[in-house]
């Protein structure tokens, strides 16, 4: 039986944008606009998929048309490895994802993992500390690194860090959350600052070289290990496809997916921002198509793929 994806919880609910219709018109495809891409790249919750964490026939008939042109499709996710089957169902069993915005690389068809990144503990707990050091306490969840690919592993929660989605986990106080070896990345939640306030403030004490923060507009920040993001993780699927960031069309709609939309952006590929995505996206990618509960990623593909 397939395991029905986690409702795609959003800090404040459905963010606005998500049922706008952006018309495309002759701007995107046909012969007013002639690019095509090798690979198209997406984020998962609040892009591709809808509210309910589920793939429409709309949007699958799109991403199967995009395999049939050719076009690899590459599901690029924040989700961890606890959830890999609920990204299997999502991208078919088909090519590669990449998850834990990075981390944790697999290709579903062979079943082979290709990167599986973690963060020592004990560098886990200076970053913790040096963040609480700016923005107050802080409450944890953590996702162990020993149980990666162990989808019925539970994610380790701190008592009182409400973590948005129903699935089975540890509760926990706060000195038995972070487990005796390393992990695959630790969220953080504030009580007093909010997910953009509390990411400007650990990025501004926290060293690059020790871990990299991020969020997915989830109401928390995540710490993973220095240099992992999507624009990492997608790169180890490029190099299996042999294409280059410039001949992909990537989708995105929080900071999480900045590294990778950028990436393909400055390298002449396409960047393009959900109607409901963050304004920081929103101010990046090149290009915006419709909400996420409206189908914008298969709208955008279908015109782009209307003459191919």
């Amino acid at each position: 039986m397939t395991e029905r994806p986690p409702r795609a919880i959003r800090a404040h609910g459905i963010l606005d944008g998500a049922e706008r219709v952006v018309e495309l018109g002759d701007a995107v495809g046909g012969t007013h606009d002639p690019w095509r891409p090798k690979l198209v790249a997406s984020d998962l919750d609040g892009t591709l998929l809808d509210a309910d964490g589920l793939v429409t026939s709309r949007t699958r008939a799109a991403l199967d048309a995009c395999w049939e042109a050719g076009i690899p499709v590459v599901g690029v996710t924040g989700r961890g490895p606890r959830l890999l089957e609920t990204v299997k169902a999502a991208l078919d069993h088909r090519g590669i994802a990449v998850l834990s915005q990075g981390g944790f690389v697999v290709d579903l068809e062979r079943d082979e993992v290709l990167r599986a990144v973690a963060l020592p503990r004990d560098r886990a707990v200076r970053v913790i500390e040096q963040i609480e050091q700016a923005a107050g306490e802080v409450t944890l969840a953590v996702e162990e690194a020993a149980e990666q690919g162990q989808v019925h592993a539970r994610l380790r929660v701190q008592h009182g860090f409400d973590w948005p989605y129903p699935e089975p986990s540890q509760l926990l106080e706060r000195g038995e959350v972070l487990p005796p070896g390393a992990v695959l990345k630790v969220f953080l939640r504030s009580a007093t600052l909010d997910q953009d306030e509390l990411l400007a403030r650990a990025r501004s004490v926290v060293d690059p070289a020790d871990a990299e923060l991020t969020h997915a507009g989830l109401g928390f920040i995540e710490v993973l290990p220095p240099g992992i993001t999507k624009a990492s993780g997608l790169q180890l699927a490029l190099d299996r496809y042999g294409v280059g960031f410039g001949d992909v069309l990537v989708f995105g709609d929080m900071p999480n997916d900045l590294p990778m939309l950028s990436a393909v952006q400055d390298a002449g590929g396409r960047a393009v921002a959900v109607a409901n995505a963050h304004p920081s996206v929103r101010a990046l990618a090149g290009h915006l198509t419709s909400g996420h509960q409206v189908d914008g990623v298969a709208r955008y593909l279908e015109a782009v793929l209307r003459d191919v």
